[in-house]
């Protein structure tokens, strides 16, 4: 962290558009020191402080050794260094310290860290508020760049504003295992943001900013007295809570705050407003509904879920409509509500004080059903219906309109009924996701208790028939007996069908069926909702997520839609989701996008030829090798006709922060999707060129060939991982209520792509998301030349975004890093299995920017570049700290090992302090990486 002595005065001139975050960032870890020279023992803060000297040694952390942005203004106080000396160097602070002293010392650099973090993400509503002054251009992917840009390519007012009417966009929050920060320090670490915010007030008093600049000294003092990890798991119900809290901090605020801003802009393009309930972006949620893998998640979660979902949504709704009616004090209005409320004189107060009236009872109705009590507000007295809800909103409206009061009809009233279209009473959907072979042990027992065979025996033709039959019947609807006895585990798959009979339907979304490979998979599911009872059924959604399934994804959904039973049941849409996360485990990023590509290429033809619409919900998670990246460039890449207008993407772990934490940063994003998704549909790409796709299936099958013939071929290759990564260590950090396994074995198939992204990030070699890529290229070049990719990649989105992800990745890499891992973890027989590893990293690199042009990573990408080579000195160290953690843990553990059985570890002899020392290492490095799993 940055000391008093030390200072970013250099980067204070009027030509450097970071100089306010340099500031800040300074700013910050002078609070930081001042807050640990008050609570760290002076020996540490010494050694801190040489750690900080060390780092600081300029173009030391430059990703290309050309910028010189980020050069401390005293550059001949540092004696030139490399970057291994310096490691070195640190190394042999760290190396003679004991567990207290390294666990200061870790908490200390992941706080700088994480203030670094913070300064960052207020720079970039600083940023949208520059690009939005007068004079100044429009941020790229803002509504004020979009939409005028789309109008001048010829597209009419008319098609544009249908187009944004139509929009469905639905980002679903999920409770995946990558958001290490505790909901207690996100809180604090949001007001050192906002506080950052006011001071950037011009008008501020010198009292008033020395005022703010103590309030930082405070949040930044309680956050370093404040445990950085969960004393245990979360459940899943903490999970959703956590899932509701970004709605009700952020998400509440930022939806009308944006559609005020589109609505505005527009109508000043066309003249025309948005229709009053029509919102492009919705929410939904797997928190609580995701029981793929999750034991924790069961019937009578997902139902207390659902529950707490509406008592939230009640009170949010209710809070609103108090302020709207202590604002809404007029006496005239139009017959329509006078016919209502009567010869009053506050109509809009009284007929608004009815609504509140209902909305607290349906808090203590909701309340009711989470304690099982039996004296509830019967269903007549509550809201249960959005639209009955919104309908005195509504009404409110068009009278504030008759009556020439539009400005207040479109003020906060407007904002009450845009919210109430958005989150209803509802709040978050919630999809429910199951392993598909959960339903087929649900099914085998069934049909065995009821003596018609085992369905598990049964063929796929035989299965198909014995559900089209059930389906086809009206009469089979008793099919299941009422008390139908099961072994617990399926009674508890069961139950979760009762629980969707049993709510209402609006309480829910989709249902995901993970692993889904064949018809009956989702014929089953739909079965199942039938005999269950479930009187609107969810649509049911496959997930095709290995490199196979992915490939017979197309003939799976023909043969489905070739059913008259189930086409009639799908009602004129069929939602597919594709799976990003283990395709990419399975074949490498390279063969898993390219299959992932033609999935929705070949998917989409199908579903016009049975005259179906074809939705895809895209399973990406928050890291390249599991999808992520940019979402504009991510939507825009998507095949040709695979966008029309509805879109649904899962919003994992830390994304969430990142994306929607604060309110300005939410209004970003969801700005950045509309926009996405209506480029998407209004500027259709280019049909592929034959060469193309011959181009990527040569590229594709290389990437494979190389990427399985380690992981899956290579003796050496699981040991290694498990010596130079801390997989088997996140197994004990409490970072989310999954299992990291979906079996209990060591291999790499049973590992979940999440910690498989996650452990490969922390020791920096980030494998999953490059490996392969650069041999592909470097045999596909010797066979065309480098200029077909260029212009390849300059030409075609999907190709441009895949380089453009895979730069981004190889920018994160460090190669010294990952074999400080290696040396000190792995035994010497596993070393050149790691050279060989950065050997490749080092070509891929090469043969990138051969293909780009390029002469080094992310030229025309100064943000990137900036955000890589802030976070850079304090992640080094908090490497180095890991490395000597995991090798202290792992030979305690090699210690205590149990006597009888050499698999278990005795994890109560284990050093505590030392043990949560690495925690806060892994929760540092993650936050620093950002997208991590």
């Amino acid at each position: 962290m940055q000391t008093p002595e030390d200072t970013y005065q250099s980067h204070n001139n009027g030509s450097n558009p970071n100089t306010e975050l340099y500031n800040n960032i300074s700013l910050l870890d002078n609070l930081l020191y001042k807050t640990l020279r008050a609570q760290v023992d002076p020996s540490i803060l010494e050694i801190i402080k040489k750690i900080y000297e060390l780092i600081q040694t300029p173009n030391l952390f430059n990703l290309n050794h050309n910028n010189n942005e980020i050069q401390s203004q005293h550059e001949s106080d540092f004696p030139s260094q490399t970057l291994s000396q310096t490691i070195q160097k640190i190394l042999d602070l760290l190396h003679p310290l004991n567990s207290e002293q390294m666990m200061t010392i870790t908490r200390a650099f992941t706080h700088s860290l994480n203030l670094t973090s913070i300064a960052e993400q207020y720079h970039r509503i600083r940023r949208r508020r520059w690009h939005q002054q007068a004079g100044h251009p429009p941020q790229p992917g803002s509504l004020e760049a979009m939409l005028p840009a789309l109008l001048n390519s010829g597209i009419s007012k008319t098609e544009l504003m249908d187009s944004i009417s139509k929009l469905n966009i639905e980002l679903v929050l999920t409770a995946h295992p990558t958001e290490v920060t505790r909901r207690t320090l996100i809180h604090k670490y949001n007001e050192i943001a906002k506080n950052l915010g006011r001071l950037d007030r011009e008008d501020l008093t010198p009292l008033e900013r020395e005022e703010m600049i103590e309030r930082l000294h405070e949040e930044i003092t309680a956050s370093w007295r404040t445990e950085e990890l969960r004393q245990r798991k979360p459940t899943p119900i903490m999970e959703a809570k956590w899932g509701f809290a970004v709605v009700e901090e952020s998400l509440w605020n930022a939806v009308p705050a944006f559609m005020r801003d589109l609505d505005k802009l527009l109508f000043s393009l066309t003249e025309q407003h948005l229709p009053l309930t029509s919102v492009p972006i919705r929410f939904a949620s797997w928190m609580g509904g995701d029981r793929d893998g999750n034991p924790n998640v069961t019937a009578k979660i997902t139902r207390e879920t659902i529950l707490l979902a509406r008592w939230m949504a009640a009170e949010l709704q209710l809070r609103d409509i108090i302020v709207l009616r202590d604002a809404l004090s007029m006496s005239e209005c139009n017959v329509e509500l006078r016919l209502i409320v009567g010869e009053t004189k506050e109509p809009y107060r009284d007929l608004l004080r009815i609504v509140k009236d209902k909305l607290n009872r349906t808090k203590q109705w909701a309340e009711c059903q989470i304690e099982q009590r039996e004296l509830c507000p019967t269903p007549e007295l509550i809201y249960l219906d959005t639209q009955d809800f919104l309908e005195p909103l509504l009404i409110c409206y068009r009278s504030l309109i008759s009556i020439g009061a539009e400005v207040i009809a479109n003020g906060r009233l407007l904002d009450v009924i845009r919210r109430a279209t958005c989150f209803g009473l509802t709040l978050l959907p919630l999809d429910i996701r199951q392993h598909s072979e959960k339903h087929t042990l649900l099914m085998n027992a069934i049909t065995q208790t009821l003596n018609l065979g085992s369905y598990q025996n049964w063929s796929e033709q035989e299965r198909q028939l014995f559900l089209k039959n059930l389906l086809s019947n009206s009469n089979k609807a008793e099919f299941l007996p009422k008390n139908i006895k099961l072994d617990p585990e399926l009674h508890e798959y069961l139950d979760i069908f009762k629980v969707i009979a049993d709510n209402p339907r609006d309480s829910f979304g989709a249902y995901i069926i993970s692993m889904s490979s064949t018809v009956s998979d989702v014929l089953l599911v739909l079965v199942l909702q039938k005999i269950v009872g479930v009187a609107q059924p969810l649509r049911v959604v496959p997930l095709f997520e290995t490199l196979l399934d992915l490939t017979n994804a197309a003939s799976c959904i023909d043969e489905l839609l070739s059913i008259p039973e189930y086409k009639t049941a799908c009602k004129g849409m069929q939602e597919v989701m594709i799976g990003y996360s283990d395709s990419a485990k399975d074949a490498g990023f390279l063969a898993a996008s390219w299959a992932q590509y033609q999935a929705q290429e070949q998917t989409i033809a199908i579903g016009k030829k049975h005259g179906i619409q074809i939705v895809f919900f895209h399973g990406r998670g928050g890291s390249i090798g599991r999808g992520g990246g940019p979402s504009y460039l991510a939507i825009r890449s998507q095949p040709p006709g695979s966008v029309e207008g509805k879109l649904r993407v899962t919003q994992q772990g830390e994304v969430i922060r990142h994306r929607f934490g604060l309110q300005k940063i939410a209004e970003r994003t969801l700005a950045i999707y509309t926009t996405a998704t209506l480029e998407a549909c209004l500027v259709p790409q280019q049909p592929l060129k034959f060469e193309w796709r011959e181009y990527m299936k040569t590229l594709s099958k290389a990437s494979a060939e190389v990427y399985q013939t380690l992981v899956k071929e290579n003796p050496n290759f699981l040991e290694y991982f498990v010596k130079v990564t801390p997989i088997h260590e996140l197994d004990r950090i409490t970072i989310a209520s999954r299992p990291s396994r979906r079996r209990e074995d060591n291999s790499i198939e049973s590992l979940r792509a999440i910690p498989w992204v996650f452990a490969w990030t922390q020791n920096r070699l980030i494998l999953p998301a490059w490996y392969g890529v650069g041999e592909s290229l470097q045999m596909a070049i010797k066979q065309w030349n480098v200029d077909t990719f260029y212009t390849l990649q300059s030409q075609w989105p999907y190709f441009s975004s895949i380089l453009g992800m895979v730069e981004m990745v190889l920018a994160k890499t460090n190669v010294q890093i990952s074999e400080n891992y290696e040396k000190q973890l792995a035994s010497k027989d596993l070393w050149p299995l790691g050279e060989g590893l950065r050997n490749s990293l080092e070509k891929t690199k090469t043969v990138l920017l051969d293909v780009l042009k390029q002469t080094d990573l992310f030229t025309d990408n100064p943000i990137l570049q900036r955000s890589i080579e802030v976070r850079s000195p304090c992640l080094l160290v908090l490497h180095l700290l890991q490395i000597i953690l995991l090798d202290r843990c792992r030979a305690a553990e090699q210690k205590f090992k149990s006597k009888d059985n050499t698999n278990i570890i005795n994890l109560e002899t284990i050093d505590e302090t030392l043990e949560r020392a690495l925690q806060v290492s892994i929760a540092g490095i993650a936050a620093g990486m950002n997208n991590t799993g």
